[in-house]
């Protein structure tokens, strides 16, 4: 999961019960097999006192930068979004190595045509 991070920046109040998913991805940007898969990953934790809602920040190896908020997201849909864009990365990267345009433009006639 932290392959293709940079940093991860989670914010949360400790008293707060909206805080779950953003504590149970922090659990998850801490376990050894995340760790080891990025050991450069730069995992940083704010605990607020205030009742802002929790966040989570991450920027992904191109420089992109996404902030979720830890309420309105479970933890592994947070994980999921993260591994999607991981995705979408690599297959850019492919596409670009290959000497392929990005992102690629499927004329409509062949959409049409693949309907039928």
């Amino acid at each position: 999961m932290l392959k293709h991070l940079t940093k991860v920046r989670i914010e949360f109040n400790a008293f707060d019960p909206r805080a779950a998913s953003a504590l149970e991805f922090l659990a998850q940007c801490n376990s050894r097999k995340a760790r080891s898969s990025n050991p450069n990953c730069e995992v940083v934790v704010k605990r607020r006192t205030d009742d802002a809602p929790p966040r989570v920040a991450v920027t992904f190896t191109n420089g992109r930068e996404e902030v979720m908020d830890g309420t309105a997201m479970a933890a592994q849909h947070i994980r999921k979004r993260i591994l999607e864009q991981a995705e979408l990365m690599e297959t850019e990267k492919m596409f670009r190595e290959a000497g392929y345009d990005w992102p690629v433009i499927i004329p409509s006639e062949e959409i049409e045509a693949s309907k039928r």
